[in-house]
Order: structure tokens, then sequence, then C-alpha cells
């Protein structure tokens, strides 16, 4: 068996990509019109900052990414076009990019920072504390009492 190939085993169940992969002929809405591509993301939160962390190599931050607020939802939008020499096989993504995340509060007009390193875009949003969880109580006050003179 030295000097042959070995063969690659397929599993007993398929991807879902074998089966909806991107040459199916599709429903309406099971791809966007536009072809948009979700972006890989992760969340954190850490005294008091959220952290989204996206996966966007290839792009050039200051002419393909979009960052956008509206109210509590973040918005990552990206562009990558493809060049157009020939080849042979590719499995890049080309295409608009796009993901938004809604956070637990309305996010600052401040404070809201955004860099890219090694592919992955960090954002970070400072958030307010939350108020606290479950029963409290709240005392009630009586009005200051005028003298009569």
């Amino acid at each position: 068996m030295s000097g042959t190939q070995m063969e690659r085993r397929r599993s007993l169940f398929p991807d879902l990509t074998d089966w909806f992969g991107a040459g199916f002929p599709g429903f309406p809405g099971w791809r966007p019109a536009l072809g948009t591509h979700l972006i890989p993301i992760e969340v954190t939160r850490t005294d008091g900052t959220y952290t989204l962390r996206a996966e966007m190599p290839g792009l050039d931050p200051e002419k393909d990414v979009e960052i956008t607020v509206d109210g509590d939802m973040l918005t990552v939008s990206a562009e990558h076009t493809e060049s157009t020499e020939d080849k042979d096989h590719s499995e890049f993504r080309y295409g608009s990019f796009r993901r938004s995340v809604r956070l637990p509060g309305q996010i600052p007009t401040e404070g809201v920072e955004a860099a890219y390193e090694d592919g992955i875009l960090t954002v970070r949003v400072p958030m307010e504390a939350e108020p606290p969880a479950g029963r409290r109580s709240i005392p009630v006050k009586r009005p200051p009492q005028e003298t009569g003179e």
C-alpha cells in the first residue's frame, strides 16, 4: 500500500452544507437576496464592558469595514471584493458580510472603541451598571413641613 493516497472517509451523516450548499436551488429567504454572509463573532462581558470580536481576515478595516449603532443594536458590516485574476479553486468568501448584536441597554455615544489586528475586529462597548435584580424597597418620604409665622 505504500505510494497510494489515503481515501477520505465520509461521515454517515453529511454536513448540512452538503445538502443545502451554495448550489442548492433554495427556498425564498433561505439566503438573503444580496448574498450577505454572517460574520463569525464572540461576545464577552467583563467589568461593565461588552467586547465583540469578529473574525474578518483579509479586509482593510479603514475601507471595507463599517460599524454602526442604533439604540441597543451594534452592527458590523463589511464588503470583500473578489480580484479579477483567474483561479483554479477558491474557498474564499466574497461579497457583503454583516452581523448585528443587541446589547442589554443603550449603547453610549462616547467610549466605544474598535481595533483590527491579525484579521480580528475587536469592538469594546462600556455599558452602565445594570439595576439590581429582584425585589427592592423604595422609601417613602414626607414633604418638608412649613412653619407658620
